[in-house]
């Protein structure tokens, strides 16, 4: 509003028009140049020339004053108000110039500034539209009336003789306005339930964004424990290098073998001496020498006398240095021992056999529990991204981890209706096509099981166990290096089932397939022995 009246302000009383080149009387009224200037030329001949807004007479022609802050206002006026002048529709009673249409009247084909709106019929009959409009698609084609009516049976606009004497006649008919009010609530009804899926699909977002955040800070936290983890193992493994070298420096130090040693020598040179006195004794050929020589009895007997004392002492010098040494390395490995465990306990949070199923793997009909060890069939599908991992035909799983060595076993328990299947396979199993399905190929085994029947089943080839089978809990048994999958029945006692044999490849992982029910992973362990 304050934008029309303003705009008011700057029409020209002359043209009614938007100033143009605005110049401006002694009397301070402005005016268009050329509109100033014609009137004036007619008041030439009267010699009497006056104002046409307030009607002062100036005694000679008056100078035209150009109104330079009057055009810069206009022109940022203008400028800021380019919707105006952008569908490029022009007043039609404005002949003089082209002023911007505000409006369109259908009835009288004629678009309207916004002062010739002001003065327009408003009677039902001329109907206002945007200037944009086309005048002529509001026509019928045909009989170039204007479009009054809706053809429910053909969808479509027509006019009144189009109603009455075309090829409309006798269709149910509506009015614009009432056709159009049904379209609009059955828009907005679309719009309501658009609106409805908006927010679904927004509160989902949040969710997944919500749990994109905690795996975030959960994995931040675990990549902060493993470091921690490691600094202290690197610590706790430079101090124990620290103290075993400071062991046998202080080792090396209090040795007394260099006393011992510097001992034995004087006694080997004592030796020598008594042994170079004794053989020239034996080269002599007077055999009164050789008897008037002092008794050399302490001189032929080397192994009596205080030898004995040093070797022995020497002996037990030696393995208590030894002794010390080996208690050393004992501690050594003992520490090493606990650091490891330390390890274990600190990045495994399962026990080293344990069983997680590998949801990237998983077919968008099974659901995975919080835990990684139950999968159910369900009719919901899961909407997970479709990967080269995951299988796309069977509704199966297969575990996190392999098993490459050993002899390693694991538990399922089985819904008691419906059915299921549970094995092993190698990684390169296909995730399409009938040879992704366990069991049906030379990289799976599998133990199947449909209400009460059981079989086993390896590149496509099925044994029917013949014996019933009551329990349903089972065992699945490997041993990697023997190449032996065995599978029993968890009854009291333990039950035998069947025992495939191959020779292993590649690591092996547990795989279920469930299309009824569900199947659990009770738990596993290493290094099992066959049952009797």
């Amino acid at each position: 509003m304050a934008s029309s009246a303003l705009r008011a302000e700057l029409d020209c009383s002359i043209c009614l028009s938007t100033y143009t080149d605005p110049v401006m009387l002694r009397c301070g009224h402005n005016f268009c140049r050329l509109c100033i200037d014609r009137v004036l030329d007619t008041q030439d001949q009267s010699g009497v020339y006056s104002c046409p807004e307030c009607r002062e007479e100036f005694q000679v022609r008056p100078v035209l004053m150009r109104d330079i802050t009057l055009r810069n206002i206009m022109e940022n006026l203008l400028s800021s108000q380019p919707t105006q002048t952008q569908t490029g529709i022009s007043c039609t009673y404005c002949v003089d110039s082209l002023v911007p249409a505000v409006k369109s009247c259908l009835h009288c084909e004629a678009s309207l500034c916004d002062k010739h709106l002001r003065v327009h019929s408003k009677s039902p009959e001329h109907v206002l539209c945007d200037p944009g409009t086309d005048l002529e698609k509001r026509k019928c084609s045909v009989h170039k009336e204007l479009l009054k009516y809706y053809c429910t049976n053909d969808a479509t606009c027509i006019c009144v003789s189009c109603s009455l004497a075309g090829e409309h006649r006798g269709h149910r008919v509506e009015m614009l306005d009432e056709a159009s009010e049904k379209k609009k609530k059955k828009l907005r009804n679309v719009l309501q339930k658009l609106i409805t899926k908006r927010e679904e699909t927004e509160e989902r977002v949040q969710s997944l964004e919500e749990s994109r955040r905690k795996a975030q800070e959960k994995a931040s936290g675990e990549a902060e424990r493993v470091t921690a983890l490691f600094i202290d193992i690197r610590r706790r493994l430079d101090d124990l290098e620290k103290k075993i070298l400071s062991e046998i420096s202080r080792q090396e130090k209090q040795r007394p073998l260099s006393a011992v040693i510097q001992k034995l020598e004087i006694k080997k040179a004592e030796l020598s001496m008594k042994m170079r006195h004794i053989e020239e004794l034996c080269n002599m050929t007077d055999p009164l020498t050789v008897l008037q020589e002092p008794d050399t009895g302490d001189l032929c007997d080397p192994e009596e006398g205080g030898g004995d004392e040093d070797t022995g002492g020497h002996d037990r010098q030696r393995h208590d240095v030894d002794d010390r040494d080996v208690a050393v390395i004992s501690d050594t490995l003992h520490t090493l021992c606990d650091i490891i465990s330390g390890i274990r306990s600190g990045i495994y949070v399962a026990v080293p056999a344990d069983i997680l199923l590998d949801v990237n793997t998983a077919n968008n009909s099974v659901h995975i529990s919080d835990d990684l060890k139950t999968a159910t069939w369900t009719r919901e599908e899961q909407n997970r991204p479709e990967t080269a991992e995951r299988f796309q035909d069977y509704s199966q799983v297969i575990s996190r981890r392999g098993f490459t060595s050993g002899r390693h076993y694991w538990d399922v328990e089985g819904s008691r209706s419906g059915g299921w299947m549970v094995g092993m396979c190698y990684p390169s199993i296909d995730r399409r096509g009938r040879q992704s399905y366990i069991g049906c190929n030379n990289k799976s085994w599998s133990l199947y099981r449909y209400n009460t029947q059981h079989s086993v089943i390896h590149d496509s080839k099925e044994i029917q166990l013949p014996d019933k089978i009551s329990s349903d809990r089972f065992r699945i048994c490997l041993d990697y290096e023997a190449g032996q999958l065995s599978f029993y029945e968890l009854c009291d006692p333990i039950r035998h089932l069947h025992t495939f044999t191959a020779t292993f490849t590649e690591p092996l992982h547990a795989v279920l397939c469930v299309w009824e029910g569900s199947i659990k992973i009770l738990g596993g362990g290493s290094n099992w022995e066959k049952p009797s």
